[in-house]
């Protein structure tokens, strides 16, 4: 199975490879690539990030991240990291 790249850029454009359908939050925490968080659950909101390219790589929006994240948020590529799983190289940004 071919391995796909997650960057995070306010991570010195950290890139990592991970398996398709690996979560966002799982792969900063296992590589370090520093994804703030709290709770890790979809509670919190604190994992909150923007995908800055490669959006059509990620799986559709859950109810949790409604909660932290308006209509607005999500068209502008806002998503939780621990509700997303994506299946394409990604870059994210935080903060």
């Amino acid at each position: 199975m071919d391995k796909i790249s997650i960057t995070f850029i306010p991570n010195g454009n950290k890139t990592v490879s991970v398996d398709p359908g690996s979560n966002l939050l799982r792969a900063s925490l296992r590589e370090k690539g520093g994804i703030p968080f709290r709770c890790g659950g979809g509670f919190c909101g604190t994992c909150r990030c923007r995908i800055v390219e490669g959006r059509e790589h990620a799986d559709d929006v859950k109810a949790k991240e409604r909660r932290h994240l308006s209509e607005e948020d999500v068209a502008n590529g806002f998503r939780m990291a621990c509700q997303t799983f994506v299946n394409g190289d990604v870059k994210i940004s935080w903060g």
